[in-house]
């Protein structure tokens, strides 16, 4: 088996053998530590030779490896408490793994588990990607632009407010589940987010973490494919995703949706976004990402940016803030305005942002006025809003590009 086809098929069988394990044993930071040296163990041995039973053999290699930390966790204590002589529960000693694999996928309740409300945004996303999506602590550590050390601990704080939780290894049910599943999408939704749109670092995109947040979520939608939201969220990110290829330029630069060529667009994930969105759509209120998808349809079916449907995306926007108070979709609405209504009734709503502490110093609203502006014709005003906005972000790709939208209406 080749190394990619071997590191594939890891990734996807992370989640199922750490469920297992804490299914049968619990100990979930510990049991993390034992599939990850489980994951080493058939990345190094695999190549030459795959199991009949590959999520068997990880399990078994996982479980023998938590009895060993266990152990050793048992004469640490010993050591430390040699008066006492206390020991361990016997629960904490992993059996023999002499029990056949369990056909369950505890992908769902692991994801649950990650977005715990006990955990940061930040904490939550790596735990994501280190227990559902299967990356090393190191690749996390790239994608994010820390130093591997910072996300070790990270996650290893992540791992100990999970287990001092107490939170069960199972679906929260009623009132939480909702809430919990919403915490899980939206978990999803920032990491997509984040390799779409790198918010700092030399790269405009991170297709690896943006790829990742895709597969998990079609996890999701597997696991719950009647839930509404799940599938919104998974056609918006289709939808989304699908505009890649055309989004930089051949020395990594920003290409606006304005300026992108379309026929490098992605058709078939376009195909399969708007099929989900036409599927959850008639089935009664819209949630965000449904309606976000539907956005996002609009903008790939049109045949160029100046033929699309400004005044069914300002309507749309109308609906989603009638539900979600949030500056980034009041900005884009704003955006849909000026295309469909003119730069002067978008600047009139711009105008009211500024007592908005959550977005008054973002670069994304210095951005968006420095665009207006140029629409109405005030390059003056522009450029100093394009240089306001490029001393407010991170990205270096972004950067170049408002830097050089400045410097070109100055000539």
């Amino acid at each position: 088996m080749a190394d990619t086809e071997a590191e594939s098929l890891l990734r996807r069988l992370a989640p199922q053998v750490l469920g297992a394990v804490v299914r049968r044993y619990g100990h979930f930071d510990t049991a993390e530590d034992a599939v990850q040296e489980a994951l080493l163990a058939a990345a190094t041995q695999w190549p030459s030779g795959m199991p009949q039973n590959p999520l068997g053999w990880l399990i078994a290699v996982a479980s023998r490896r938590l009895t060993d930390l266990l152990r050793n966790e048992q004469a640490r204590r010993r050591r430390e408490d040699t008066v006492a002589q206390r020991t361990l529960p016997e629960q904490w000693l992993a059996p023999a793994a002499d029990r056949p694999a369990s056909d369950s996928d505890d992908t769902l309740i692991l994801l649950f588990m990650c977005g715990h409300p006990s955990l940061s945004p930040a904490s939550q996303i790596a735990l994501t990607l280190r227990v559902v999506g299967g990356l090393t602590t190191a690749e996390i550590a790239r994608a994010f632009l820390v130093p591997e050390a910072t996300m070790a601990r990270r996650i290893s704080r992540a791992k100990e407010s999970v287990k001092d939780s107490g939170v069960p290894f199972a679906i929260p049910q009623g009132a939480e589940r909702s809430e919990r599943l919403g915490a899980v999408l939206h978990v999803l939704y920032l990491i997509f987010n984040e390799g779409y749109a790198s918010t700092s670092g030399p790269q405009l995109q991170r297709t690896d973490v943006a790829g990742e947040a895709i597969r998990l979520t079609r996890l999701v939608y597997k696991l719950l494919p009647d839930n509404s939201e799940v599938t919104g969220l998974l056609a918006l990110m289709l939808l989304t995703d699908a505009r890649r290829p055309a989004r930089t330029a051949p020395d990594g630069g920003l290409i606006l949706l304005a300026d992108q060529d379309r026929t490098r667009w992605d058709q078939s994930l376009i195909a399969e976004g708007v099929a989900l969105v036409s599927e959850v759509l008639p089935k009664g209120e819209a949630g965000p990402y449904q309606l976000q998808a539907a956005i996002a349809a609009v903008h790939d079916e049109a045949a160029g940016y100046e033929e699309t449907d400004w005044p069914q995306i300002v309507a749309l926007y109308e609906v989603l803030l009638q539900i979600t108070d949030n500056p980034m979709t009041s900005l884009n609405h704003i955006v849909a305005v000026a295309m469909a209504q003119g730069a002067q009734e978008a600047l009139a709503l711009l105008d009211k942002f500024p007592a908005d502490a959550r977005i008054a110093d973002h670069h994304r609203f210095h951005a968006v006025r420095a665009h207006l502006l140029e629409m109405a014709g005030d390059h003056a005003a522009a450029v100093a809003s394009y240089q306001a906005a490029a001393d407010r972000t991170s990205s270096l790709p972004l950067q170049r590009y408002l830097h050089g939208k400045a410097a070109q209406l100055s000539s």
